[in-house]
């Protein structure tokens, strides 16, 4: 029964992340996705969301749920996982509460990056953008976990969990918080076990998990990661490691050219 419930999490978590795809496919017709290697601010600060930057829509409702099953993702991972856990819920209910102000116009996270934008409130503390900063970290990890657990078989569960760490939140992280996940990392579950617990119930290739991460998630990680330079949402180190992050090789190398089930396909399915 367990390992069923298991099954259904990762099947809602690719539905979810297709359900992104296609609105924002929908919404936003002919859109391509930003180069995060490619951006032409070079300085701290950012652009302002109304100086005729393109625009995208990113859903709020389905990006939200998202972030919940990803925390259920977590789960299987163990303690190690648990402040990045309830960090990420923390963020989720700040999105949240915006949203409810007005669901009609918030119902696209780009508006509320443009409200806190021409505020000047982006970078405050307890800022909507900040959150959605944070929950990009949090994805962006997310993302180098299941593209490298089968990139790289000689590697084991922690060591590509301690790797995607380094690069996406321990820049970000304070010291009681890296040590208190340097001696959880010892707690997480074997390469074989987590993988079977996010593959669909009979798939058999291990490169399933990648694959789906490459044309659902990363796409729209690089949607978000444009809105919130443009913005100006994010800090200078925020675009380095965007630069740099594991996420990069997909962003130089646009999925749709070669991969089968990129959001280019996902539209023939509407």
């Amino acid at each position: 029964m367990k390992r069923k419930r298991e099954m259904e999490k990762a099947s809602e978590l690719k539905y979810a992340v297709e359900e992104i795809s296609l609105m924002t496919i929908i919404i936003n017709p002919g859109h391509h996705h930003h180069d995060p290697n490619h951006d032409n601010d070079d300085g701290d600060e950012g652009h302002n969301c109304s100086d005729g930057h393109p625009a995208t829509t990113i859903p709020t409702r389905p990006f939200l749920h998202v972030c919940n099953l990803v925390v259920q993702i977590l789960d299987n991972i163990g303690l190690t996982m648990v402040v990045l856990r309830k960090d990420i819920i923390h963020n989720i209910q700040r999105l949240e509460s915006q949203f409810d102000v007005d669901p009609s116009l918030y119902s696209n996270l780009i508006e509320i990056l443009k409200k806190e934008s021409n505020e000047g409130s982006s970078r405050k503390r307890n800022s909507c953008s900040k959150a959605l900063l944070w929950l990009t970290r949090s994805l962006d990890f997310m993302c180098g976990l299941l593209q490298n657990l089968v990139k790289d078989l000689s590697k084991d569960m922690e060591q590509v969990v301690e790797e995607c760490y380094s690069t996406s939140l321990k820049p970000w992280h304070g010291w009681i918080s890296s040590a208190a996940f340097k001696v959880a990392l010892k707690l997480v579950p074997n390469r074989k076990t987590f993988i079977s617990l996010l593959k669909p119930k009979d798939e058999t290739n291990d490169d399933i998990l990648k694959e789906d991460t490459d044309s659902l998630l990363v796409p729209i990680l690089q949607d978000i990661h444009a809105a919130l330079v443009t913005c100006g949402s994010v800090y200078q180190k925020d675009k380095e490691r965007i630069r740099a992050s594991v996420i990069s090789d997909v962003a130089l190398n646009p999925i749709s050219k070669g991969n089968p089930r990129s959001r280019k396909n996902l539209k023939s399915r509407q």
